[in-house]
């Protein structure tokens, strides 16, 4: 929504601009689709940004009550602000994907550390029966594909932020998946044949998770 602030100043008009929307049209459609769905039971929800939102997770699980919550671009403080349609439903399992948009962003190691503990929290407060799931910010491949340099630019700040993200999984007794360990190859980057675009994963990228996630959701 868009809003415009006219001062006048003898005879001339100036109009300034402002833009009230903190998040992408997108966001906003997926969030109020998600609101728009009743809650059921026993849900196993994926919540991150566009790498989660990329998987058809209840074809994956179609024997379980599987959601995808992932929304692309999303960054930590986009996933606190709609938790609340997460928690809403009391799930049995809490899959987080979250962080390198937010490093792309220039956001620091700490802020996104920060921000990741803030959501924890607010998930264990309103639904403290939930089992979570923190998973590491995935490798990237500067080498494949010429998008997203923002984000493949940050290898080794990835590797630091997983470092903390593995300690705060410890300290707040929740479960870590270490993807990056599972999908990087030995000079530590994204392996090419589950990418196209060195950031985003393909369909045999989305077959190595489901395989790593796997005994998680039985």
């Amino acid at each position: 929504m868009t809003h415009k602030l006219i001062i006048f100043f003898g005879f001339f008009a100036i109009a300034f601009s402002a833009n009230c929307q903190k998040y992408s049209d997108h966001y906003y459609q997926r969030k109020k689709q998600f609101e728009a769905t009743p809650d059921t039971e026993d849900e196993i929800i994926f919540l991150g940004n566009s790498i989660t939102e990329g998987g058809d997770w209840g074809a994956m699980f179609p024997n379980k009550n599987v959601l995808n919550r992932g929304i692309s671009g999303d960054v930590t403080a986009g996933i606190l602000n709609r938790l609340s349609e997460i928690t809403s439903s009391q799930p049995t399992k809490i899959f987080l994907l979250i962080g390198t948009n937010d490093l792309a962003r220039g956001k620091t190691e700490t802020y996104v550390i920060d921000h990741v503990t803030s959501i924890l929290l607010e998930i264990k407060n309103e639904s403290e029966t939930t089992k979570v799931f923190l998973q590491s910010i995935l490798p990237v491949n500067p080498a494949v594909g010429d998008k997203f340099s923002g984000h493949k630019k940050n290898q080794e700040l990835i590797v630091s932020v997983n470092w903390e993200l593995k300690a705060l999984s410890k300290k707040m007794n929740v479960a870590f998946i270490d993807l990056h360990k599972k999908f990087r190859n030995s000079k530590g980057a994204l392996k090419p044949k589950y990418t196209a675009d060195g950031l985003h994963l393909n369909i045999k990228g989305y077959q190595k998770w489901k395989k790593i996630v796997a005994p998680y959701i039985k």
